[in-house]
C-alpha cells in the first residue's frame, strides 16, 4: 500500500493553536491573544474579514489612510474635561494601571497588518466607549462586540475558549457570560462602525456625544 501523503504542516496556524491552549490556562496572558492573531493572519476567514472591512466606506477610507496616530499622553488627557472621551479613558487607564503603548508592535505592509495594527491601537478605547469592562467576562462581551463589527476570527477564537474555560472552570458563571457575550453582539451589530472612527482626533468631545453618534445607548452598556 501506498502511503497516504500528509498536507503540508502550516506552522502559523499551530502558533495560533497553541496560543489557545495557553490562554485557555491563563485568560490574563495578553501574549497569546496576539499569538493566536499572528497564527491566524492568512487564514481564509482573515481574508474573508478584511474584505468585508474594506466593503464599509467609513472603515475603506480609514484603512487606505493608514491613519495611526501616537500613543497618547495619559497626563494630557487627564486635563481635559471630565465628561471628555479623554479623560474618562486617561482615567480608567490609570486607575487600572495600563500602559497604552502595551501592545505587540506590528509593521504595516497591506490591509490585513493595519487592521490588526488600528484593533490593537484602539481597543482600551472601545471599551471606554462601549462601556463594557476589563475583566475577563467584560472582555469577552467585548470580543462579541468586535465579531459583530469586524468578522475577525480572533474574537470566535476567544470567546470559545472564553465558554470552554467556564463550562470547565466556572460551570456556574455560564449565564453571566452568555449574558455579556449577547450584550456585546447586539451592540456591536447596532452600532456604527468604531474602526471608521478618528478617536484621537477627538480626544475633548463628551464621551456621551461619542455614543450617541455611534448609537451605543445606555441600555447596552455594561457596567460591572
Amino acid at each position: 500500500m501506498l502511503p497516504i501523503p500528509l498536507p503540508p504542516l502550516n506552522l502559523e496556524f499551530l502558533k495560533a493553536i497553541k496560543g489557545a491552549a495557553t490562554l485557555l490556562k491563563n485568560p490574563n496572558d495578553t501574549e497569546s491573544v496576539f499569538d493566536i492573531v499572528d497564527g491566524m493572519r492568512h487564514t481564509d476567514a482573515t481574508k474573508l474579514a478584511v474584505a468585508y472591512l474594506n466593503a464599509k466606506p467609513g472603515v475603506a477610507d480609514l484603512i487606505a489612510e493608514r491613519y495611526s496616530p501616537p500613543t497618547p499622553d495619559l497626563n494630557a488627557l487627564l486635563q481635559l474635561p471630565s465628561d471628555s472621551l479623554g479623560y474618562i479613558h486617561a482615567s480608567s487607564l490609570t486607575a487600572a494601571g495600563f500602559d497604552p503603548d502595551f501592545y505587540r508592535k506590528l509593521e504595516v505592509e497591506d490591509d490585513l497588518s493595519y487592521v490588526l495594527l488600528r484593533m490593537r491601537q484602539s481597543h482600551d478605547i472601545w471599551h471606554t466607549v462601549t462601556g463594557l469592562s476589563t475583566d475577563v467576562t467584560g472582555e469577552l462581551g467585548l470580543q462579541a462586540f468586535s465579531l459583530a463589527q469586524t468578522h475577525l476570527p480572533l474574537p470566535i477564537m476567544l470567546i470559545a475558549g472564553g465558554l470552554l474555560r467556564t463550562l470547565l472552570k466556572s460551570p456556574t458563571n455560564l449565564e453571566t457570560l452568555l449574558d455579556k457575550l449577547a450584550i456585546g453582539y447586539r451592540a456591536g451589530m447596532k452600532a456604527q462602525p468604531f474602526l471608521a472612527q478618528k478617536w484621537e482626533d477627538g480626544w475633548e468631545k463628551p464621551l456621551s456625544e461619542w455614543r450617541s453618534q455611534l448609537h451605543i445607548e445606555p441600555a447596552t452598556v455594561y457596567v460591572p
